[in-house]
């Protein structure tokens, strides 16, 4: 194809959208299987979520990870032994910066710059069509292949109840930053994951009053057991069954039957949710600084009216409701996307009708992200130099790829809620992913 006025053709470059850790990942990939970068970011610094001066971050001050150092590290470039188990945001940031830097990811990333739109040019390739987050003309250009880097926790998903004859304060868990936020109030935290949960416990140290509201019961593991993160304890190659075993054991042995602090039991199996990493939440909830509450009916005035008739007055309310997977730049039916949102992709990555659109980073594991985002990259950098290379083994690969059981490499039995679409087993994905890069390699 060749160019016009009003696109410029990049031949066989590769688009990227986001530099946040899955982003950089991606790039580092698709460098290594000898391609030419182009990655949009719409802020001006790398770090996505992990970088809380970005808008869009729904990191707080004090946050910290909820996987331990080994099992978040990228494979390639591991943390300082030194850094604490769980290491505070600002750390990983570093980490992120320091990545960067020592790939030489920045020289092709473009900052402060969004994507607009996407869309198919023929051939498999695509027409991106990018501006200034400042303002200023549009442009388009034309690359071999896109890979979406942006991120899955930056949509807050809506709360469902009217909040409008409300007199207090309303905010997502999103807007959340400063324990400062909650000195003095009387604090409803809504949502049973990890940042309600997270944040429960922050207002059981600065708050008046604190009501924790939940619409199901959860397991709650501890960050540590015998003195050792608790994942690094339950190792994720052990049978899920065995796993479960243990982790039934291991909450009775830390924080026992939470049912008699008001909390509901959990209605499901360990690992049929998204893990909730939480140490501090029953202490708390023992102390009565917590106070355990169900599902809210309704919000009028200064009351808020629970699923069980009871009556609370706060004068604050955080709706830890979780995010959307958003994909504002491409045509939902491009991503299989259906009418909840969710997109059906191959591995959670590989969009199935258009073999040059891929996904980095849309999971929800029950370890750390980085390394099956890393891992997730290096599979489609790979997929996109053998399409070019050897295009009758890629065909083969497809046509393999697409008999795959979603089981091999998703857990199918899980809450059923938006949460938990994208949940996947650390050891399983893994797995199906190096049986793909094994698909790959070139006949011996």
């Amino acid at each position: 194809m060749q160019d016009t006025p009003d696109i410029a053709d990049r031949h066989d470059a590769v688009c990227v959208i986001g530099a946040g850790a899955s982003g950089l990942a991606t790039i580092k990939s698709l460098r290594e299987q000898g391609f030419s970068v182009d990655c949009y970011e719409r802020e001006t610094s790398v770090g996505g979520a992990w970088n809380w001066r970005h808008d869009r971050s729904p990191v707080y001050s004090t946050a910290h990870l909820v996987s331990s150092r080994p099992l978040t590290e990228f494979p390639d470039f591991p943390m300082p032994d030194d850094w604490p188990d769980y290491p505070h945001h600002s750390q990983l940031l570093g980490y992120l910066e320091r990545y960067s830097e020592h790939f030489g990811l920045r020289d092709d990333i473009w900052f402060g710059t969004e994507v607009v739109s996407v869309t198919p040019a023929g051939d498999g390739r695509w027409d991106v069509t990018t501006r200034s987050v400042g303002g200023g003309a549009e442009r388009v250009q034309r690359y071999a292949a896109v890979i979406a880097a942006n991120g899955h926790n930056w949509a807050p998903k809506p709360f469902t109840v009217d909040t409008s004859e409300f007199r207090g304060r309303v905010m997502h868990a999103s807007a959340y930053k400063d324990p400062a936020q909650l000195r003095g109030r009387k604090v409803l935290v809504i949502g049973g994951g990890n940042t309600g949960c997270d944040i429960a416990v922050e207002a059981a140290q600065q708050a008046e009053k604190v009501w924790h509201s939940t619409r199901r019961g959860y397991w709650f593991a501890p960050k540590y057991l015998f003195g050792r993160p608790a994942d690094q304890m339950l190792p994720p190659r052990l049978p899920l069954r065995f796993r479960q075993k243990l982790y039934r054991w291991m909450v009775r042995l830390t924080a026992g039957d939470l049912t008699r602090y008001g909390l509901p039991a959990p209605d499901h199996r360990p690992y049929e949710s998204h893990p909730v990493v939480n140490s501090q939440l029953a202490y708390y909830l023992g102390h009565g600084r917590i106070t355990a509450v169900g599902d809210v009916a309704s919000m009028e005035g200064s009351t808020v009216e629970l699923s069980d008739g009871k009556r609370i007055e706060p004068d604050l309310v955080i709706t830890a409701t979780g995010y959307l997977p958003r994909f504002e730049f491409l045509a939902p039916e491009l991503l299989d996307v259906d009418e909840d949102g969710r997109p059906d992709l191959h591995l959670h990555a590989f969009a199935r009708r258009h073999p040059t659109l891929a996904v980095i980073g849309l999971l929800q594991p029950d370890a750390g992200l980085l390394p099956l985002a890393h891992w997730q990259s290096v599979a489609v950098a790979r997929w996109l130099r053998l399409r070019i290379d050897d295009p009758a083994k890629a065909a083969a690969v497809q046509q393999k790829e697409s008999v795959r059981p979603v089981r091999s490499w998703s857990r199918l039995r899980v809450v059923p809620s938006s949460r938990h679409w994208f949940e996947v087993g650390h050891t399983d994905y893994l797995r199906a992913v190096e049986d793909l890069l094994k698909h790959m390699e070139p006949a011996s």
